[in-house]
Parts: C-alpha cells; sequence; structure tokens
C-alpha cells in the first residue's frame, strides 16, 4: 500500500501526517490517542498546551504498549513450557 496524507483534528488544530497503513488502523491510532486524552481529568486543556498534552497521551500509550508487550512475553513463556511439557508426557506414555 501507498502512503497517504491522513488528517485529523485535535484541540481545535489539524494534524497531518502520511501512512501506508490501512484505514481502519489508521483510525483506530487516532480513536486510540484521543481517549488516552480525554481520559486525563487531571489537566485542563485551558492550561496545558495541545503539544504537550499530545506528548504525554503518546507516552502513556507507549507505556501501555510496554506493558501489553511484556505480558505477552511472559504468556508466551508459560506456554511454551507447557506445550513442552504435554509433549514429554506424550513421549513417555508412547515409550
Amino acid at each position: 500500500m501507498q502512503d497517504r496524507l491522513v488528517r485529523f483534528h485535535l484541540f481545535g488544530q489539524e494534524f497531518t501526517f502520511y501512512s501506508a497503513a490501512p484505514d481502519d488502523e489508521v483510525d483506530s491510532a487516532i480513536s486510540l490517542l484521543r481517549q488516552e486524552l480525554e481520559a486525563n481529568d487531571t489537566m485542563s486543556r485551558s492550561s496545558v498546551p495541545s503539544s504537550k498534552m499530545l506528548v504525554l497521551g503518546c507516552l502513556r500509550m507507549a507505556a501501555k504498549y510496554a506493558q501489553l508487550d511484556r505480558e505477552y512475553s511472559e504468556f508466551r513463556q508459560v506456554q511454551e513450557r507447557s506445550v513442552a511439557h504435554l509433549i514429554d508426557k506424550v513421549s513417555s506414555e508412547m515409550d
């Protein structure tokens, strides 16, 4: 897929970027960013610059990604051990 221009509005500003990702992925990413920014009730949009809000929203999303990545790695390790244990068990029963 070829890069295309993506436009969206946030904090009364237009943001643009190029992406080769499918429309549904781009829409999902923008939606996640909006959710992150709307979930931050501790900062008033009028007192914090939009650029800082965007960076903080992205950092929170990155932290969630890192946590999910770690949890997935741990899950894979548990599954690999379980499969290895089952293979050993089946092998020993066949002998």
